[in-house]
């Protein structure tokens, strides 16, 4: 068992350079920097070898917790598997790759799948400068966003295998190796290929954009589901869901569905059966096999029913995990959807309205800023709290494809060399109306003892990250993140995108008092 956690004060961030963090410079992971290392590779003719991430147990399973025989692993390098590997074969896919057999990151390679979809992504996460061709020296390298920063990661191409096949994800294609690659560059990141064992898709996909996400419950959605999804399509969003849990770990059930899996959602489309429209998603498991087989799966007779237009535009038969179902089906047998897209406009694509963003870095500190949750109602207070004014907007942009007009998201910083070492708080935030005649300044407990919040995130969960996406009325409204409990201290981000009038001037930040 990890030590038990002792409330320090999370040191500040360097702030020496403002640019440091963004896709144009990246921070150097472990302080590695790849153009110095493969220059220096190139120099001395030798092939890279990772010093922090080595090529024996310490990275796949430190603490054995997959019971692997780990004796029997060795790790090969590309051209040691295959005599002319490439990075790509063909362009970028999601049947490019299977899951592996010993390791449960199905929340991973779901994201993958939705990632597969979006060239200028892909681009960001995996840069185009290497290969297996000139100045190949062994070395790679890929960026994740993590928790506001964007961050190089370096690996060398030295991947473990048993009797000369990849033990984790592997290429349909034998000689194709950027699945592998992105999954070890992954685990690296996580502290080990064991660390990757469970998770959650929002934590893929946010690593992978550094966007705006949301998350929807399927049973009884609040707001126009198809729409939003549709619209998320449209603006190239990265899509996932996950399936409802069973009593068993992975049960298939005589539908097909894999319980308590994460799959990728890769389509949207609305087909005219017997004159009426029929809306449909398409989804694909990340084993690369297992499908769907109730109504407009691959082999349904509903096919028949549609124009042959239609049929030749979606249909596929091939046992690629990949399947249409209608929505009806989708929002009974999964239990959430996970979007996120690199700007906010799939939110509402009013042409009459625009969305604008405000990012804040703030923490609760033992003893001065961490009150816990509105239970302690004498601490709550001294909780961090971030003023938002919501305008009034004209009929037009009002009326647009959602009445929603914020999302606020609340993600906790708590960093570790190792993922499975992580224990997250239960965290949430509170929305509270302020009345025209408080004065400008951070609100004491009496407020609070006095009003309820009108919005919030609903109940407290120990997630990295928690978000809602709701409607308020015209005025000023404070926003409190915190803790479930008090004294609980940790670095934290909140985003607030409100809903403005597309002429509209750029809106005052919200203030923050802390």
């Amino acid at each position: 068992m990890p030590p038990p956690r002792v409330n320090k004060k999370p040191k500040n961030e360097s702030t020496t350079n403002n640019n440091a963090g963004t896709l144009d410079d990246p921070l150097k992971f472990l302080d590695q920097d790849y153009q110095e290392l493969k220059k220096s590779c190139i120099t001395d003719q030798k092939r890279f070898v990772d010093d922090k991430f080595p090529p024996d147990s310490s990275s796949i399973d430190p603490k054995n917790k997959l019971k692997l025989d780990l004796d029997k692993i060795e790790w090969l390098r590309p051209s040691k598997i295959v005599s002319d590997p490439q990075l790509i074969v063909q362009g970028v896919s999601r049947f490019d790759y299977s899951q592996g057999s010993y390791l449960g990151n199905c929340w991973f390679l779901a994201s993958v799948g939705a990632l597969t979809f979006q060239k200028e992504i892909m681009d960001q996460v995996m840069p185009a400068d290497q290969s297996f061709g000139k100045d190949y020296a062994g070395i790679f390298h890929f960026r994740f966003w993590r928790f506001g920063k964007w961050i190089d990661v370096v690996i060398d191409d030295k991947l473990p295998t048993i009797k000369g096949k990849l033990i984790f994800v592997h290429s349909k294609t034998s000689n194709e190796f950027w699945p592998a690659l992105l999954e070890k560059a992954y685990a690296k990141v996580c502290g080990s290929y064991a660390d990757m064992h469970a998770g959650r898709v929002s934590e893929a996909l946010l690593d992978f954009t550094g966007g705006v996400h949301i998350c929807l419950e399927l049973e009884k959605p609040t707001i126009d589901l198809w729409s939003l999804m549709d619209r998320a399509a449209k603006n190239k969003a990265l899509m996932a869901c996950g399936s409802q849990q069973g009593k068993k770990s992975e049960n298939i059930l005589p539908n097909g569905i894999v319980q308590g899996h994460a799959y990728t959602v890769t389509g949207v489309l609305k087909v005219t059966c017997q004159e009426q429209p029929v809306r449909l998603v398409r989804v694909l498991n990340p084993w690369g096999r297992g499908e769907w087989n109730g109504a407009w799966s691959d082999n349904s007779s509903l096919w028949n029913k549609v124009s042959e237009k239609e049929l030749a535009k979606c249909r596929s038969l091939a046992n690629d995990g990949e399947f249409w179902m209608s929505m009806e089906d989708f929002t009974k047998n999964f239990e959430d959807i996970d979007i996120c897209c690199l700007r906010p406009d799939f939110l509402d694509n009013s042409s009459k309205c625009i969305w604008t963003s405000t990012c804040y870095n703030s923490i609760w500190e033992s003893g001065t800023t961490a009150g816990g949750c509105i239970n302690n109602k004498d601490s709550f207070c001294t909780n961090p709290q971030f003023r938002v004014r919501i305008e009034a907007l004209d009929e037009e942009c009002a009326s647009g494809q959602c009445p929603e007009n914020i999302l606020v998201s609340l993600m906790q910083i708590q960093e570790n060399r190792y993922r499975s070492l992580v224990s997250n708080y239960s965290i949430g935030f509170d929305v509270y109306l302020i009345p025209p005649e408080m004065k400008d300044e951070k609100l004491p407990a009496k407020f609070f003892y006095r009003r309820r919040s009108v919005e919030g995130s609903g109940n407290f969960i120990n997630t990295r990250h928690v978000m809602k996406f709701f409607k308020l009325e015209p005025g000023e409204y404070l926003i409190v993140p915190s803790t479930f409990n008090p004294n609980e201290c940790a670095k934290f981000m909140l985003s607030i995108f409100t809903k403005t009038e597309s002429h509209t001037r750029k809106k005052k930040p919200a203030r923050t008092y802390v």
